[in-house]
């Protein structure tokens, strides 16, 4: 995407035609991310998400049926380096997500900032995903369309690395309220692996690197997070991620009334509820899990 970008910026007798589209992009089509009928089948069934899935392998595990008349927002940790672990088992349709609650509709939010990409934002429309605004899963929600929303976002990121199990989730409420305005029901899953994919260069707070980091996500709106992986001929150094298993459990729905103006203590309320949901279901399957590590949950 990048470089056809790159070809159309170089290449003087195209930019009328990049210059239309980006004027369609930014006033005509910047909502696209709330259209339910922008993903392509195509592209989720392209069977190179098969061999991405078996990389690792990804795996998910249902723990409760969840009704399909209902609206769900799926809160899922940890956010990891890069999240594989969502597009791995939820976003394509060879993830076993799809075929244990087959008739449940859904999107995957990513960053707003995805979709101000020329070109590559038509990839993840394609996919499936949308923006990750209040605007876009309200408006979704509302519409009887479930949501996966990776709550740590950019600040998670920078917690990253091998055994970790810190979440920034402490203050963060404002998926609860959306859930409260929509009535969709929280649902907790946690990816069992995602921190094993990559180290991460040592940033703790008030450090150097972490103050770069914390500059980097404050204005780009993404954080960077410096790691290492393996390459494809070696294990030890590299930006692919190591092959270590992907285990998404998805815990039991947690019913949410539908209030439209939430208060602040109403939010409190679920957000604890939500918290309690998230620890047990991660307690249960710790010991379930091989390799799963035995330290407790933190929340940020």
């Amino acid at each position: 995407m990048v470089a056809i970008n790159f070809f159309f910026i170089f290449t003087w007798w195209l930019w009328p035609i990049y210059l239309a589209y980006l004027i369609w992009m930014f006033f005509f089509d910047s909502k696209a991310t709330r259209s339910l009928h922008r993903a392509r089948p195509w592209l989720r069934a392209n069977p190179l998400w098969k061999h991405f899935r078996d990389y690792f392998p990804a795996k998910v595990i249902k723990t409760a049926d969840l009704d399909d008349t209902k609206t769900y927002l799926f809160g899922m940790h940890p956010h990891g380096i890069i999240s594989y672990g969502v597009q791995a088992n939820f976003g394509n349709d060879y993830s076993e997500f799809k075929q244990l609650y087959p008739n449940i509709k859904y999107r995957v939010a990513t960053l707003a900032s995805n979709f101000k990409i020329p070109l590559a934002r038509h990839w993840f429309m394609g996919l499936g995903y949308t923006d990750a605004s209040r605007g876009s899963l309200l408006s979704l929600l509302n519409r009887k369309c479930s949501v996966m929303l990776v709550i740590g976002g950019a600040e998670e990121a920078l917690l990253a690395r091998p055994g970790g199990v810190s979440l920034v989730l402490a203050k963060r409420m404002g998926f609860v309220r959306l859930a409260l305005q929509s009535g969709a029901c929280l649902v907790p899953v946690y990816t069992f692996g995602e921190n094993d994919l990559y180290n991460q260069v040592d940033n703790p707070p008030g450090s150097r690197v972490r103050r770069f980091q914390e500059w980097g996500k404050n204005v780009f709106g993404f954080s960077l997070p410096l790691f290492n992986g393996r390459g494809i001929f070696n294990y030890t150094f590299g930006l692919l991620p190591r092959r270590f298993p992907l285990i998404s459990v998805v815990g039991s729905p947690i019913e949410i009334p539908h209030i439209e103006n939430p208060t602040d203590e109403i939010v409190a309320k679920y957000h604890q509820e939500y918290l309690k949901g998230l620890t047990a279901l991660y307690d249960e399957w710790k010991e379930k899990i091989p390799n799963a590590g035995k330290e407790s949950l933190s929340f940020i």
